[in-house]
């Protein structure tokens, strides 16, 4: 997975993160959208993430890992 740099993560739109409001679980390619799913879970295993936000992270991660093919759908 690339380094993903300060500099580099406050130029990131908005709609490149799991969790857009917040701007937590950066996604702007497929090495950092199969980590944001791995982190997402353990999150949600610690009680420190809901599941519907872990679903919104994975809905957008597999967006990103299948290239757009599932429409949306996690």
């Amino acid at each position: 997975m690339a380094k993903l740099t300060t500099k580099q993560r406050n130029k990131l739109p908005k709609s490149d993160f799991g969790l857009p409001g917040s701007e937590k679980y950066p996604m702007p390619d497929k090495a950092h959208a199969k980590n944001a799913k791995a982190r997402a879970t353990q999150m949600e295993n610690k009680g420190k993430l809901s599941e519907s936000s872990k679903a919104k992270i994975d809905a957008k991660a597999n967006r990103i890992l299948d290239g757009g093919k599932r429409g949306g759908k996690g």
